[in-house]
């Protein structure tokens, strides 16, 4: 397979859309924690749309993802239905997992989402054991983890990459690097500061991309993808990229200035495209989406504490003790 090209009309109105949607739902989502209506704690991601949008455009809806605390980009660009994902940070019956997970473990299976993991690095085994899986079905399907810096210094994530190059899985490990783990600088918590050097000593292609830039960051991906879908096995993938609000909503960010995240708003990556006469007409649309969203997850009921146990324990067969 090859990947379209990325220099088409098309190409270039899909992913501004896909990186105007999740702006959007991450706009809402910051509003609606700031006024109280959003229970828990929230984790935005706006200023890193294009690896999201970058990556996800090139993977089949039967490839699999799974993704971090900050993973709402992902699950959009991914498929995810924002009304469904509204619900579920509003703690709504109708939400993806019934209202229990909120913000952090979002999953759409259907959609080859395996889910979002407040764990840092927890999530790249799991995307390593779905391309596990996708090798002994023979299916053709990729797995992807993102995952930020941070989880780098896990153990399992050199484990993970030891075993993905050993056995050619098909997976990509996509590591969003927005320069902080946490309140932490990068310069403090990692020894060897270019993730993509960390891809060498297993044998894989390791590519540092501009994490700003969804060009750039659709053709290694689509690279690495259509490797590891021809049986190349893994490639590691360090996006640099920024986020723009704290770790969290409410973050008072003591630890970077001002002028620091004004420059990276600068590359802000929905303006690095190519405009078109259709953009704000795209961006108006995705405003819309999500405020709708947003109207039809509040008229749901909130999930209620009687459903606390529902697909936690598996049902008795023929009337014997809980398996």
């Amino acid at each position: 397979m090859t990947v379209q090209q990325d220099t088409d009309t098309a190409t270039t109105r899909r992913l501004f859309r896909t990186m105007a949607r999740i702006r959007q739902f991450e706009i809402a989502a910051s509003r609606l924690m700031a006024t109280g209506r959003l229970p828990g704690t929230l984790h935005v991601s706006i200023g890193q749309e294009a690896v999201a949008a970058g990556v996800c455009d090139v993977l089949r809806r039967d490839d699999l993802i799974t993704t971090t605390h900050r993973g709402h980009g992902h699950c959009l660009a991914k498929g995810g239905e924002p009304k469904a994902m509204m619900a579920e940070l509003l703690g709504r019956a109708t939400g993806y997992c019934g209202g229990r997970s909120g913000s952090m473990h979002i999953a759409d299976p259907a959609a080859g989402i395996l889910g979002a993991n407040a764990i840092v690095g927890a999530g790249i085994p799991i995307a390593l054991g779905g391309a596990f899986a996708a090798a002994r079905q023979g299916r053709g399907a990729v797995a992807v983890a993102f995952f930020g810096e941070g989880a780098v210094a896990q153990g399992v994530f050199h484990e993970s990459l030891n075993l993905a190059a050993l056995w050619k899985l098909p997976i990509v490990f996509v590591c969003e690097n927005n320069q902080y783990v946490e309140l932490t600088p990068v310069s403090v918590h990692l020894a060897a500061q270019r993730v993509a050097d960390h891809a060498a000593p297993y044998g894989i292609p390791g590519a540092r991309i501009d994490g700003n830039d969804v060009m750039a960051v659709r053709r290694a991906a689509g690279e690495a993808v259509e490797r590891a879908r021809e049986g190349g096995g893994p490639s590691l993938l360090e996006c640099l990229t920024y986020r723009w609000h704290g770790h969290f909503e409410g973050d008072p960010q003591r630890y970077r200035d001002a002028t620091e995240v004004a420059e990276w708003k600068a590359a802000d990556p929905l303006k690095r495209l190519p405009e078109t006469s259709e953009f704000a007409a795209i961006e108006d649309a995705a405003r819309q989406e999500m405020a709708d969203a947003i109207t039809a997850a509040e008229a749901d009921p909130i999930a209620s504490p009687e459903s606390v146990s529902a697909h936690v324990y598996r049902r008795p067969v023929n009337g014997g003790a809980l398996g």
